[in-house]
């Protein structure tokens, strides 16, 4: 198994009401520097449509989120792996929420986008108290669940974020 580090900084700022936490990117987020970079992967497809918006590049998918109030990172800051799944994630640190969710008191609600993420964000953290919701995972592995059912079930999760 090979060691990693998270190699890119969370996307927030001080509008950040929402954020979305993964486990740790895929081998083709690290080869796109970007968050959900593999083609098979549905986060961006579904927010797209949640917001009837077409984000081509990961400068365009940055400023989007950062103007929509939602923000992006991952559970976990360095861990071995030999491959992109989240059942192979071994000796996992985790980045540090109680420090962010103090620098951004606007964020109210998390959405983990996917149960590795939620279960080790709950073990760390669980006296949080920011709302926190487990959404479907938008990994390609994750196809027991149509994606017009994910999109449903991550609007009325961005609806109720962003309302609150």
């Amino acid at each position: 198994m090979q060691p990693f580090f998270h190699p890119f900084t969370p996307i927030l700022d001080e509008r950040t009401r929402v954020l979305f936490l993964g486990s740790f990117p895929s081998i083709a987020s690290f080869e796109h520097s970007f968050y959900y970079a593999h083609p098979r992967n549905a986060f961006w497809p579904i927010i797209e449509e949640i917001f009837t918006v077409r984000l081509e590049t990961n400068e365009a998918k940055k400023e989007f989120c950062l103007e929509k109030g939602i923000g992006l990172w991952d559970v976990i800051a360095s861990c071995e792996r030999d491959n992109s799944s989240d059942t192979n994630l071994k000796n996992c640190v985790p980045n540090d929420f109680k420090i962010l969710l103090e620098a951004y008191p606007n964020i109210n609600a998390i959405g983990f986008t996917g149960k590795k993420s939620f279960d080790l964000f709950q073990k760390v953290y669980k006296d949080v108290s920011v709302e926190k919701v487990l959404l479907p995972s938008t990994s390609p592995a994750h196809a027991a669940m149509k994606r017009a059912e994910k999109t449903q079930r991550y609007k009325e999760f961005i609806d109720n974020a962003l309302a609150g």
